[in-house]
């Protein structure tokens, strides 16, 4: 898998968002999300509405396209994490 930019929207205090985030530590991954804080910085959130109508978290742009819903998240990060991680035909 070639290298993928992730982007993780999401505000600290959502329980949706801390399962995504646990995900994150377990897969190893948190080194490869930039993390952008819908509270913290209003740009994120008026971009998460223009590009797909919501201002729901968490959200998780992969190469720019958004995935919503926390479970899918999780598991779309548990099923790539080696390969995000360089790990691709390691024994």
């Amino acid at each position: 898998m070639t290298e993928k930019k992730l982007e993780l929207y999401y505000f600290e205090q959502c329980p949706y968002c801390q399962y995504v985030m646990q995900a994150l530590r377990v897969t190893g991954l948190e080194e490869k999300v930039t993390f952008c804080d819908i509270h913290d910085d209003h740009k994120f959130k008026e971009k998460l509405i223009r590009d797909t109508g919501r201002s729901t978290v968490p959200c998780l742009y992969i190469d720019g396209k958004p995935m919503h819903e926390s479970r899918d998240i999780a598991e779309w990060l548990h099923k790539y994490a080696r390969e995000l991680q360089g790990e691709e035909g390691r024994a």
